[in-house]
């Protein structure tokens, strides 16, 4: 029997837990699999073995782990893999696919424009828009990002974007966000590449809280409960039921 485990990154924050795990359970309702479980990779319960005992309880023979993630980084290539590779040795008999994590897509960088349009704030001929992205030491998480930079400069009006991150890549959230005040641009629009809120999202409200500055900051909502997400984490899962096994 096929069994569906969906990993979410995790929070301290339980608002942020809590909006992953509705949003996970908005697309279960629209997959024909009656076995599902939802888990976290850190900082939340249950855990990916506690995930996978519940399924195998259940009588779930093959397992389709499901990352909920945007970009492929260290969470995708090693900690939810090592994690699985462990549980295979307590439970050869079942079978495990691996799904891949969204990626850059067309109808997802569209969310981040209807993040900016929601704002109904006006662009002005000088604005700049910084794309935020959570940031990795995998190269691959600079080309997404700037790519989704790249695709909401050519389909918004913004004529000055940047992209920056808020980890382990250059440059820094903060330094990008002083550099654009310092240049005086008479808005700066801050686009998040974050699926929930939590501390990052938190962190970056409280750097723009601490600028007092001539310059119009305008923090546009995270992708969360959007159709187009949805639909991107359902193709996911049914992907994985012609994945190879990990």
């Amino acid at each position: 029997m096929i069994g569906v485990l969906y990993v979410s990154h995790g929070s301290r924050i339980k608002e942020a837990t809590d909006e992953a795990i509705s949003f996970i359970e908005s697309v279960k309702q629209s997959i024909d699999i009656p076995l599902q479980e939802i888990c976290f990779l850190e900082l939340a319960q249950p855990d990916i073995h506690q995930g996978v005992e519940k399924l195998i309880a259940k009588g779930a023979t093959e397992i389709s782990v499901i990352p909920v993630l945007l970009l492929s980084a260290g969470h995708y290539f090693k900690d939810i893999p090592k994690e699985i590779n462990e549980i295979k040795t307590q439970y050869p008999e079942v079978t495990f696919t691996y799904g891949e994590p969204l990626g850059v897509q067309p109808r997802l960088t569209a969310i981040l424009k209807e993040r900016i349009e929601e704002t109904k704030v006006a662009i002005q001929e000088d604005a700049k828009l910084l794309v935020v992205g959570r940031g990795s030491y995998n190269p691959q998480t600079k080309i997404d990002i700037t790519a989704i930079g790249q695709s909401l400069y050519e389909t918004t009006a913004f004529k000055n974007v940047e992209v920056c991150y808020l980890a382990a890549c250059e440059p820094s959230f903060e330094e990008a966000l002083q550099d654009a005040l310092h240049e005086e641009y008479s808005q700066v629009f801050i686009a998040p590449y974050l699926w929930f809120t939590g501390v990052l999202e938190r962190h970056i409200e409280q750097t723009v809280a601490e600028h007092n500055t001539k310059s119009d900051i305008i923090v546009c909502e995270h992708l969360g409960h959007h159709r187009s997400i949805q639909e991107a984490l359902k193709d996911r899962v049914l992907e994985t039921l012609t994945t190879q096994t990990v």
